[in-house]
């Protein structure tokens, strides 16, 4: 012991162990700060993440009731108390029952949604197919037209137009490569 208090002058401290004043916070972001550096500190260290709270389940009804009250002639003056517990505890469970048929309910009806969305996507998709489909076909087609009307040129007969069209594109091609003006020159 005396030789711990005479390497870090403190009694009774541990050495590894930084003195960390305590600080109080003021507002929830502080709060949160301060829990993240203290989670920073040790990076290592697993950080505690609690489970998720269980929902609230009603209690069972029983199978068999014993005793049966009402508004019979013979009940005293506390019964009414137990009936009044048990009927409030009857309309909890109902409450709870509905709930949960309304939210199965909400569940269906969005997955059936999505499910029309994916369809109604699909046939969207398939049509818009079918388009590029036919456009490809249309550019074969024209392909196709335009090497036969070049290969009858050939030959002799006649030149085709579009040869003429191309010759030309070319050219404007050319003189739009070729800056118009140039920056930076005296």
């Amino acid at each position: 012991m005396a030789a711990n208090t005479e390497k870090n002058g403190k009694s009774g401290k541990p050495e590894g162990k930084e003195v960390q004043p305590l600080i109080i916070a003021k507002t929830p972001a502080e709060e949160q700060r301060l829990k993240l550096e203290r989670l920073m500190r040790n990076p290592d260290k697993p950080a505690a993440i609690p489970d998720r709270p269980k929902e609230w389940n009603p209690r069972a009804p029983p199978e068999f009731v014993r005793d049966v009250m009402g508004s019979s002639a013979g009940a005293g003056s506390g019964e009414f108390h137990v009936y009044r517990h048990l009927r409030r505890r009857e309309y909890q469970r109902q409450d709870f029952l509905d709930k949960i048929s309304d939210k199965l309910k909400k569940d269906q009806e969005y997955l059936d949604k999505v499910e029309e969305n994916k369809q109604a996507a699909e046939e969207r998709t398939a049509k818009r197919r079918k388009k590029r489909e036919r456009m490809r076909q249309k550019k074969v087609m024209a392909k196709k037209a335009k090497q036969d009307t070049d290969q009858k040129g050939e030959d002799g007969e006649t030149l085709d137009s579009s040869e003429h069209d191309d010759e030309e594109e070319r050219e404007a091609d050319d003189d739009a490569e070729a800056p118009s003006f140039i920056m930076g020159r005296k």
